[in-house]
């Protein structure tokens, strides 16, 4: 009874696995449809999603009767609380993911994004994609210390988000008001799927040690 319990909490593990994958994924496939106008890649995402949403409906299904049967108590508890809000992360990065898609379809024949944003775009969908597969390595590994450190990665992705508006800004712009909205959109969407890889990070680091990660750094011992 007990091993099939265990079995059942390492299911949900499993799955948050296999959505930050394929959340992952998505953001980079949303990315290319996005510069390149590729209208089938774009489709292909939006289609996609709905895994990912019954992915995140089946872990929740799956979280609540556990909680329901086993009671669990102390680490049990957290694991199985902490799932279910990295669950819903990880399915506001497919939402994200989408969005981006979304976008490259609505522009379709055209490029959403200018020519000389693109390299900039290009290097946050990467970041993003990254980001989503350290989380996910983390998930697997528990590992505090590549948790921290992709919190620290994250702060490129703030960077590049204000490289966004700041060519937004210039007076050299000259591609009109709706690239200018669809541009800021983007730039959204990459930082807050980058947020919502950092915020199962952080979850992960609550789910081992039981503190949150401001408190664990704040006790680690100063580097003589």
């Amino acid at each position: 009874m007990r091993e099939a319990y265990h079995e059942e909490l390492g299911s949900i593990s499993d799955s948050l696995v296999e959505m930050a994958n394929l959340v992952g994924s998505a953001i980079g496939r949303a990315t290319t449809a996005l510069l390149d106008a590729d209208l089938e890649l774009a489709e292909n995402v939006i289609s996609a999603d709905n895994k990912i949403d019954d992915l995140q409906r089946d872990l929740e299904n799956r979280a609540i009767a556990i909680l329901a049967r086993q009671q669990p108590v102390a680490t049990d508890l957290r694991t199985v609380v902490t799932s279910l809000r990295m669950s819903a992360d990880l399915e506001h990065s497919g939402d994200l993911a989408e969005h981006i898609a979304k976008l490259a379809r609505m522009r379709f024949p055209e490029k959403a994004v200018p020519r000389d944003l693109r390299r900039t775009i290009l290097e946050m969908g990467q970041l993003a994609q990254r980001l989503m597969a350290q989380a996910a390595e983390v998930i697997i590994t528990q590992d505090v210390e590549a948790a921290l450190q992709l919190e620290k990665d994250d702060d490129r992705m703030d960077e590049l988000h204000r490289m966004v508006f700041q060519h937004l800004m210039d007076k050299q712009w000259h591609h009109g008001v709706e690239t200018a909205v669809d541009v800021t959109l983007v730039g959204r969407y990459y930082e807050r799927f980058a947020d919502h890889a950092v915020s199962v990070a952080r979850r992960v680091i609550y789910l081992v040690t039981g503190e949150h990660p401001d408190e664990t750094t704040t006790q680690q011992p100063p580097t003589l």
